[in-house]
């Protein structure tokens, strides 16, 4: 934040920590925008990140740990692959869902942004593409932009999965996925893609915030790691892309939230209630391919 009369008004009214959008509302007296609602917020911010953000999930993945050392066998990064792409398939319903059940026209829109990029639509940016492989910009909009069939992510995944011998009948369909991994599709479906929007937000800032917690660049040093080891050239393009892209959301997440709360009459109980619930759908997820990496090591 550079400008200073912003600057002088936060510290005037001791609220430097909100985000900018959320000053600049306020010194212009912006309706439901408060003083006092501003004070409320901060309160409610060190409960989410006192109750929320210090799920387990988030600080510490026992899963993402291991997979960081590089030290995978052939049948634990195939298994990893296939729920991995079983959970990328499922969150398009999610998604889908999550756009059908928006509450405004810009709300909408910002779900299908993700949703159209996620099945190829690239993003129409001027910012040139770093991410690896060519798999386009992690920034601009979907607003004239192309669609591919290879800019699927779901098909950078099968790029990975080709390498490892896998066939496209092999991964991403439900029949493919653990009961865990099926869970938690199940309740990102119910609670990032349901009905009730404030429960639909608070499982959307609960997800943001997990992976904007470093799980991929855990997951592309294993990687990394592995092909080393290994001799193989897995691409990964799909993880460093989505890293790219996680770096970027999660100012934007915390705007989003501070929105919310000014505009709407948020339960900040259910908000954690359900923000926790998301999570511990996400815990299951990774649980799960835990548990399953073990049972590989011993069979062999």
């Amino acid at each position: 934040m550079q400008d200073k009369p912003l600057v002088d008004f936060a510290q005037k009214h001791h609220i430097e920590s909100l985000t900018v959008p959320s000053l600049v509302a306020l010194s212009e007296g912006q309706q439901g925008y408060s003083i006092d609602k501003a004070k409320r917020f901060l309160k409610f911010q060190s409960r989410i990140n006192q109750e929320l953000l210090q799920h387990r999930v988030i600080i510490a993945n026992p899963y993402t740990a291991w997979f960081e050392q590089g030290s995978q066998s052939l049948a634990q990064i195939k298994a990893f692959i296939v729920q991995f792409s079983v959970f990328s398939n499922q969150f398009l319903i999610a998604q889908l869902n999550k756009m059908i059940h928006a509450e405004t026209l810009e709300s909408m829109r910002s779900s299908k942004e993700i949703l159209a990029n996620e099945i190829g639509v690239r993003f129409n940016s001027s910012v040139s593409a770093h991410a690896g492989e060519s798999l386009g910009s992690t920034e601009g909009s979907i607003e004239g932009g192309t669609f591919h069939f290879r800019a699927g992510h779901f098909e950078w995944l099968y790029q990975i999965a080709k390498k490892l011998g896998l066939s496209f009948a092999e991964i991403g369909q439900p029949k493919h996925g653990t009961a865990s991994t099926l869970f938690f599709c199940n309740e990102l479906i119910r609670l990032y893609g349901g009905e009730d929007y404030q429960i639909s937000q608070a499982a959307s800032y609960a997800v943001e915030n997990w992976a904007a917690a470093g799980f991929w660049t855990q997951l592309i040093d294993g990687l990394k790691r592995f092909n080393e080891k290994n001799g193989t050239d897995l691409p990964l393009g799909f993880f460093i892309w989505h890293d790219r892209l996680e770096s970027q959301h999660a100012a934007h997440t915390q705007e989003e939230l501070e929105e919310l709360y000014f505009t709407l009459d948020l339960d900040e109980d259910r908000f954690i209630r359900y923000g926790n619930e998301m999570l511990d759908g996400v815990a299951a997820f990774w649980d799960g391919l835990d548990a399953q990496r073990r049972e590989l090591a011993a069979a062999h």
